[in-house]
């Protein structure tokens, strides 16, 4: 064990607090060195039994255990089969579990000897039936057998049972049993302490995972803590989106000359790749190995996602061939992503490459393997390669989906052939291939793209008489083409549609209405989209405060054009030479008194 008692200070600070839990376990009564009060009754009641008892007691067990295999309902004649036996003897039931060998059909005896008038559970029967439940990592059976009966199991036992019940997910249980511990006055060991946070991880419940280090602490077992713990806090704190806070943790480890296990390493890394920091990722990537926690496949794994996802391909392929190099070998996901990124990149040569090189290291292409390199080729134009892997596709044995035909359709309408998607489209209800938001949206858009707006219209009315729930790119390139073609109203009547369906409009969106305001002479309506853009802490496009400020000035609204210039630069942007000349025209020729002072108020701020 190491002593990180700061350490352990110093994060539970950055833990909440939850009011304690208790459950229903009756009658719990234990030392903090571990209660023996259930074993000392177990050897009292063995020493009372004298060796011909036990002889009749194994006799009858062995007896009752072939009939319980072998009949399906001897809960209907056991009592008359021995009707002057005492079946509520603990002896007896220790016979019949060591004879039955199968803890579900001694559960079962005992949930019907419950079911007997006068029954009291007996508490050897009782823990001797709940340790061998444990054993058999039963533990929705042990928790609904620990709630049901008035019996009091050994802490070392309800130790086992958090360990149980962790393994099951239950993992809410497992805190309240050790609330329970705690109000018993027993510790449990820090093992336990890390099986419960190991767990609480493996099902996404860092909530717990700050309950529980609280009570740790509450417990007073800080020097008991060790790497193993600390490593287990980093990966809550990802989990939790603080990344910065996991990673002053590892220094702080570091600097003490240890280092937690690669999970924790590679949640960090996860972390920082989602942040774009790149630097620390290199950085955590040499620390590893300077502290000789050599990187697995799974931190390469996290580091190439990392990067395609964020678009560093190249450094992604860097790290690819630096880990082939190393001697790992690179599964069918890593290819896959590899692969994935280098189409994005239109780096259709060294994905096919990888490609083949997947192929001779034994790895069978799936549909979404060909799906990645269709759209690689469908992406530099190359169709009739895409096709034909297509085709190539299709013999392997995958049938025609969603996803596949999306990808070609893409590609079709990505190069001007979006009559073809629109056939293809057509044909996909035909082979029992549902069409989704996404094949409808990429029509649209390649409708739109080539000034098909009707088509496109219509294909959106489809959409919704399908019941399929339209998204927010369903609008956004059909609102910008009918801006562009003059129809502003129709425009913003698909608008105020998106804002009924609940549907939240591109940034962008509101760019292309003020555009088309303006090009419709309708200047003062399209300044106000643009004040009210701004009121919502949101960004307009350079272009379209130039737009706007032209067309002020065209109109002679020059004070508000001056406005207009004032927001642009306090957002960041600077004001072109050619609209400064225009407005500064404008200003002498209406003799504006003022032109001096507004004149050196722009050059200053431009």
């Amino acid at each position: 064990m190491v002593n990180l008692t700061s350490l352990m200070i110093s994060i539970r600070q950055n833990s909440r607090f939850v009011k304690n839990l208790r459950i229903h376990i009756r009658n719990l009564s234990v030392e903090t060195n571990g209660g023996n009060n259930g074993r000392e009754e177990i050897e009292s009641s063995e020493k009372l039994l004298n060796l011909t008892h036990r002889k009749d007691v194994s006799e009858i067990a062995a007896e009752v255990g072939k009939v319980i295999r072998s009949k399906p309902r001897w809960e209907q004649s056991l009592l008359s089969d021995y009707p002057s036996f005492n079946f509520h003897d603990p002896s007896f039931f220790s016979e019949l579990l060591k004879q039955l060998n199968n803890v579900f059909l001694s559960l079962r005896f005992f949930l019907w000897l419950s079911s007997q008038p006068e029954f009291l559970p007996h508490p050897v029967s009782c823990n001797k039936l709940f340790d061998a439940l444990l054993e058999a990592k039963a533990c929705a059976p042990a928790k609904s057998f620990l709630h049901s009966f008035d019996f009091s199991p050994e802490p070392a036992s309800l130790e086992n049972y958090i360990r149980c019940v962790c393994e099951g997910g239950i993992v809410e249980e497992a805190v309240k049993i050790f609330d329970v511990l705690k109000e018993a006055g027993y510790h449990p060991s820090v093992e336990t302490w890390n099986f419960a946070f190991q767990s609480c991880l493996k099902f996404g419940r860092t909530d717990l995972i700050w309950k529980l280090y609280e009570e740790m602490m509450e417990a007073g077992v800080q020097k008991d803590v060790d790497i193993e713990t600390v490593g287990y806090l980093i990966q809550a704190f990802c989990n939790d989106n603080k990344v910065s806070r996991a990673y002053e943790i590892l220094r702080q480890v570091l600097e003490d000359g240890l280092a937690p296990c690669n999970d924790a390493f590679n949640k960090l890394i996860s972390g920082f790749c989602e942040e774009k920091n790149y630097h620390r990722v290199s950085e955590l990537l040499h620390t590893m190995i300077a502290k000789n926690c050599n990187p697995d496949i799974f931190t390469y794994q996290e580091i190439i996602n990392g990067f395609c996802k964020n678009g560093k391909t190249l450094q992604a392929f860097e790290v690819f061939t630096a880990l082939k190099d190393r001697g790992y070998a690179p599964d069918m996901v890593m290819y896959t992503t590899m692969i994935h990124g280098l189409c994005k990149m239109s780096r259709l040569e060294d994905a096919r490459k990888l490609w083949f090189e997947m192929i001779d290291k034994g790895f069978r292409p799936n549909e979404y393997s060909y799906n990645t390199l269709i759209y690689g080729f469908c992406k530099i134009g190359n169709l009739d390669e895409a096709m034909k892997l297509y085709k190539e596709m299709l013999d392997s044995g995958y049938k025609e989906t969603t996803l596949s035909c999306n990808t070609l359709i893409l590609g079709l309408c990505l190069h001007g052939r979006t009559d073809e998607a629109y056939d293809f489209f057509r044909e996909m209800p035909c082979k029992s291939i549902v069409c989704d938001v996404i094949t409808y949206n990429t029509l649209i858009q390649g409708f739109c793209r080539e000034g098909k707006v009707l088509q496109s219209i219509d294909l959106l009315k489809e959409l919704q008489a399908k019941g399929v729930q339209p998204s927010t790119s369903s609008y956004t390139h059909l609102i910008q083409k009918l801006c562009q073609l003059g129809n502003v109203q129709e425009a913003k009547e698909m608008w105020n549609d998106m804002h009924n369906r609940g549907l939240q409009p591109m940034v962008c969106t509101r760019d292309h209405i003020i555009s088309g305001l303006c090009e419709k002479g309708c200047v003062v309506e399209g300044m106000e989209w643009l004040i009210t853009m701004l009121q919502s802490n949101l960004k307009p496009q350079k272009k379209t405060f130039c737009k706007l400020i032209q067309s002020l000035i065209q109109i002679g609204k020059l004070d508000d054009s001056l406005s207009i210039i004032g927001s642009m630069f306090r957002v960041g942007y600077k004001l072109e030479e050619g609209i400064l000349s225009h407005l500064l025209d404008k200003l002498c020729e209406n003799k504006y008194h003022f032109v001096e002072s507004k004149l050196e108020e722009i050059i200053n701020s431009n």
